[in-house]
């Protein structure tokens, strides 16, 4: 029985020893998970911190932006109807244009008929006067 005792007893010390071993080996690891946690709980602070401004800006600069798409808009449809305007104003000048190259083209061909006329007029009258004049 004294065997077994013995056997039990160097099996708790070299249990011990191992466990003693295992600690010690990780201390160090130990140590740096403690570290990262607490760069991780900085890091948390700090994104606690300033993700809401960020966040704020940001929904902020996308207000801005719809903002100015929508004056943007406003603007091409502005710039839409003068262009618009600008080519009814065109066509109406074009339309008057027209108007007014026949209107002169009729007043030419009008006052050539009237010459005509006069001068076929006056030749008559001019025939009628000599023949008055040498019947007398």
């Amino acid at each position: 029985m004294r065997d077994s005792l013995f056997w039990l007893g160097l099996s708790l010390f070299l249990v011990a020893i191992s466990l003693t071993a295992v600690l010690i080996a990780a201390l160090p690891a130990l140590q740096e998970v403690a570290r990262a946690a607490r760069s991780a709980e900085k890091l948390f602070d700090t994104l606690n911190r300033e993700f809401p401004p960020t966040l704020e800006a940001i929904r902020l600069t996308g207000l801005e932006i719809s903002e100015l798409s929508d004056e943007i808009n406003q603007g091409v449809e502005s710039a839409s109807s003068v262009v618009k305007q600008v080519d009814r104003s065109l066509s109406n000048v074009k339309k008057q244009a027209q108007q007014a190259r026949t209107s002169s083209h009729s007043l030419i061909v009008g006052v050539k008929a009237a010459w005509k006329v006069w001068n076929s007029s006056a030749k008559k009258r001019r025939f009628s006067a000599s023949r008055s004049s040498r019947i007398d």
